[in-house]
């Protein structure tokens, strides 16, 4: 018997490498969707659209809640802006009939040259499955406005391997977790001024929002404690070092992930040695794409960082039911839907506490400034 059915959101990532809209989905289940309900305090999620199917799409809906047809559909009539998913076996639309446009990249490979284009001069156009990097830059080329996210899963072949400031912070984090003192902490810092800057800047930040400005690292450990800073450390690893203006959304990828697996793993009816075991459960979500941004295999990081053995197990083999929580969470971010679903289900976790633990973390998330 299939579980129940599960919503699934994924961010779209815009052409200046930032999240311009999200996609709903579902898996394939029994009954009906939780139905979407975006906390009121998400100002986040009133700004971009959100593209639902239109099977699930409510009666009453905000303006950026966009129905979403599959192909082959003819426009409704009403002035509210729709959207179209394309499908390979039925003719593209005429240009302009729909505001927004999703089309697989898949079959936007297939397509005449400057179809996208021509399609994008009257249509906001949007590619899903964007697989690699390569895509992507396609895809924006071509005219497209949002691409999905799962490009952001691979080793980005034009990044250059990874510089000393992410050296430093991985031994930064080495010493955290041995319980250095503030002044070998420091020391690390003082080497390495833009990540002082960085990390000054993340902790300053909405997320945090200390009641008075942090202006020292010695402040930070006072203010913060330990355990909180560790956290913005290991955020900080996926920030652009360069900071040239640019942004990563690996960075947003990844504290998306930790917050999730925080948020989830009080579900997971540990043994109670494991109870408490959010920080982990961050650390666990944030390190699980650290191999994608190093371009070195996870089990080489494993030996390097002195991480607990819930963490290694559960970032090296998928040990544990941590570890089968990331694994979920991994094939939701692959959009293999139905395998999250059967996961999720496994573990306990219902439709209704995997869609607010979803918004909940794109709230968080969207928060974080990229330093």
């Amino acid at each position: 018997m299939n579980p129940t059915c599960y919503s699934f959101i994924h961010p779209l990532i815009g052409t200046q490498d930032t999240v311009a809209g999200y996609l709903v989905e579902h898996s394939t289940g029994a009954g009906e969707p939780p139905q979407l309900l975006i906390p009121p305090e998400a100002e986040f999620a009133l700004r971009q659209p959100w593209f639902l199917p239109v099977a699930h799409f409510p009666t009453a809906a905000p303006e950026n809640l966009i129905p979403l047809w599959k192909a082959p559909a003819v426009v409704d009539s009403t002035s509210q802006p729709q959207a179209l998913l394309t499908c390979p076996d039925t003719r593209l639309p005429a240009t302009g009939d729909w505001a927004y446009l999703l089309v697989p990249m898949s079959h936007a490979r297939t397509l005449p040259p400057f179809a996208l284009t021509g399609l994008a001069v009257r249509s906001r156009v949007i590619t899903t499955d964007t697989q690699n990097h390569k895509d992507r830059e396609w895809a924006i080329a071509n005219g497209c406005c949002m691409t999905s996210g799962e490009y952001l899963l691979t080793v980005n072949p034009s990044q250059r391997a990874p510089d000393t400031t992410r050296q430093k912070m991985l031994a930064l984090l080495a010493l955290l977790a041995q319980d250095a003192s503030t002044q070998e902490l420091n020391d690390i810092l003082r080497q390495e001024t833009k990540l002082s800057y960085s990390l000054l800047r993340l902790v300053n930040s909405a997320a945090i929002a200390p009641r008075t400005p942090i202006t020292s690292f010695s402040q930070a450990i006072d203010l913060l404690g330990r355990r909180q800073l560790e956290r913005w450390v290991q955020l900080l690893i996926f920030a652009n070092p360069e900071h040239n203006g640019g942004t990563n959304p690996l960075l947003y990828t990844a504290a998306l992930r930790g917050r999730l697996m925080e948020l989830l793993v009080p579900q997971l009816k540990l043994p109670h040695a494991q109870e408490d075991m959010s920080d982990s459960a961050f650390m666990t979500g944030c390190f699980s794409l650290l191999s994608v941004l190093l371009h070195i295999p996870m089990q080489e990081i494993v030996q390097q960082l002195p991480l607990a053995g819930c963490i290694k197990d559960a970032l090296s083999h998928h040990g544990g039911r941590a570890g089968q929580l990331l694994l979920a969470l991994e094939a939701a971010a692959h959009r293999n839907l139905n395998e999250s679903a059967r996961l999720l289900s496994l573990l306990d976790i219902s439709p209704d506490t995997f869609l607010a633990a979803q918004l909940d973390a794109l709230h968080w998330a969207e928060r974080i400034p990229t330093p």
